[in-house]
């Protein structure tokens, strides 16, 4: 995919762009078979491009060992394009592609040209340089057998977890020795959505072994095994994914989708037995030409893709757009609500769906025509006794997930019973803790749908006491995005805001200029000067408010960053174990 940001890209200069990459793709021999096969299917828009607010984009299909050479060709399509439209202005253009290409780390043996004739010439012929037929009939062998595979600079794999085997491009010559009677699949579930994501794969998780299944799983927290962590950071991308399916250990595995690795890097594997689609919120509106919820949801629905026939694809009926784009939707579905009696779930369950919601206060699962009780919601850890609606819906979704996975009722029943009871069940997600009468949330809400429901857990469990708020936001939102955090915060009434600069999410922006738009956000929508403070890192933000805390009061502290968190946890640890008071001052 080619992204153009500041230049004016209307609908004839996209249909000059796009026919010349047509031209091409025919020149060079791609044609939508050649493209990799995912869960059965190939491409269905070979050439696709598409307007946005700040500038357009142009993705095209081609075989997975020439993507250089699509890379070219797409490069080569704009700038003829853009040259043919006005040749004086963009009279340097193949001028200054030579001397791009010839300045970086591997210059090429034929360089770039503008003219047509010469130029899909040389395209032709690089893609004969770069192709490696023997990778990609080892692809088409293990897609025709319904084998999980995944390529990269590492290599290519076939088939999952304890299944899998890795290949260099080199040793893939001989078909012989692709051991295909030892390679299989694992259970295997994407995650993805604006809120809820982690949650979720750590509940799905915990039902796999629950069953009895070594469990790998990646999110924004790391890799881990069985909840032993084998990498940290933010692994909710291919490499995360990747990660986890090539462990020669895992017998299952819960793969957390993120926006930005859908976006930048697509799915690292071919294949899912179910998918799950949380639900969209307006976040990381603009990124990658994303700027409303319905291109929000195309991005969210890739995941969708990947599941065959057999498979099956759960989605949130409470949310309207996803409801609005079933319709792409080509796999199974599976439907979840707070009602399990909502009109859409009854029709669901009509036309032979799988369902799961609450009824009379219970969390209810019904599948091919049986149903199952998976216990009362309010006897749930993890819904705080039915305060945190949002983990509600978790839950339900991560049930029918775990019913496609095969995993029995009672394995799920047993986990969702004690799920969210200890505060290393689901790191940095509505964690609890009791400081002598004062309670903490440590949470990672982190826009506004995010802050909404975890405002209501802490309003519920401050009682009659004061509601104590954390308060920032990562610099990649927009100023509009920002200030819609505020407003969240601002409506739920709270006694105090502690605003924090978080320096290693600036993302492009000035120290400050993220505090300042909340800051005038918090005040435009009632709140005081003195009922704000602000602090220039994430754990001095944390003791500040625990500072200005006293018995009684609830104190919410979303907490962005893996090593803030840590401190903060840290932090608690050390009042709690010290039988802290509130209202006294910390400690040093």
């Amino acid at each position: 995919m080619l992204e153009v940001v500041g230049v004016a890209a209307d609908d004839a200069l996209l249909a000059d762009w796009s026919a010349r990459v047509e031209r091409g793709r025919a020149r060079i021999g791609w044609m939508p078979s050649l493209a990799p096969r995912y869960a059965g299917r190939t491409s269905r828009t070979p050439v696709s491009a598409r307007r946005h607010r700040a500038g357009a984009s142009l993705a095209l299909a081609a075989p997975i060992d020439q993507l250089y050479t699509a890379t070219e060709l797409n490069e080569w399509a704009l700038a003829a394009a853009l040259y043919a439209r006005d040749p004086t202005r963009w009279a340097g253009l193949e001028a200054a592609m030579v001397r791009a290409a010839l300045e970086s780390t591997a210059p090429p043996a034929l360089p770039p040209v503008l003219d047509e004739a010469s130029a899909l010439d040389r395209l032709a012929r690089l893609a004969t340089l770069e192709a490696r037929p023997q990778l990609r009939a080892r692809i088409e062998q293990a897609a025709s057998i319904g084998l999980g595979w995944m390529f990269d600079d590492e290599g290519l794999s076939i088939g999952e977890g304890a299944g899998h085997a890795s290949f260099s491009v080199d040793g893939l010559s001989d078909p012989e020795a692709v051991p295909w009677a030892s390679l299989r699949n694992v259970p295997a579930a994407l995650v993805t959505g604006s809120n809820g994501k982690t949650t979720t794969v750590r509940l799905l998780a915990a039902c796999a072994r629950a069953h009895g299944l070594r469990t790998g799983y990646n999110c924004t927290d790391g890799v881990f095994l069985d909840g032993e962590l084998l990498a940290s950071g933010d692994f909710s991308g291919p490499m995360g994914a990747r990660t986890v399916l090539r462990d020669s250990r895992v017998q299952a595995a819960v793969i957390e989708a993120a926006r930005g690795g859908l976006l930048r890097r697509g799915s690292a594997t071919n294949r899912a037995d179910v998918a799950v689609v949380t639900n969209l919120s307006l976040d990381h509106m603009g990124a990658y030409g994303i700027d409303d919820l319905d291109a929000m949801a195309a991005v969210k629905l890739i995941v969708t893709n990947l599941v065959g026939p057999g498979g099956l694809v759960v989605l949130n009926a409470d949310d309207p757009v996803l409801v609005r784009h079933v319709a792409q939707v080509e796999a199974p579905t599976g439907w979840f609500a707070l009602d399990v009696d909502a009109p859409w779930l009854r029709a669901a369950r009509a036309a032979g769906a799988p369902t799961c919601g609450v009824r009379n206060g219970r969390l209810v699962l019904t599948q091919a025509g049986a149903t199952h009780d998976l216990g009362a919601i309010v006897s749930m850890p993890l819904t705080i006794e039915g305060s945190a609606t949002y983990n509600v819906a978790n839950l339900a979704g991560a049930a029918l997930a775990a019913m496609a996975l095969s995993l029995s009722p009672a394995a799920i029943r047993e986990v969702f019973a004690r799920f969210g009871g200890n505060a290393a069940d689901n790191p940095g997600r509505l964690m609890r803790f009791d400081l002598g009468g004062l309670k903490v949330i440590v949470d990672y809400a982190h826009n506004p749908e995010g802050l909404r429901g975890a405002l209501v857990v802490a309003r519920k469990l401050a009682a009659h006491g004061r509601l104590l708020l954390l308060l920032g936001q990562a610099g990649d939102r927009g100023d509009a995005d920002i200030a819609a955090l505020g407003e969240v915060a601002a409506r739920s009434q709270p006694d105090l805001v502690v605003i924090k600069e978080m320096k290693d999410y600036l993302r492009g922006r000035v120290a400050g200029e993220v505090p300042g738009i909340l800051r005038r956000a918090l005040l435009g929508h009632g709140l005081t000067a003195g009922q704000l403070l602000e602090q220039d890192s994430e754990i001095a933000a944390a003791r500040a408010a625990l500072s200005a805390a006293r018995a009684g009061d609830a104190v919410l502290l979303p907490v962005h960053g893996v090593a803030a968190r840590g401190e903060v946890l840290a932090l608690i640890e050390r009042l709690r174990s010290a039988a802290w008071q509130a209202g006294t001052g910390l400690p040093e």
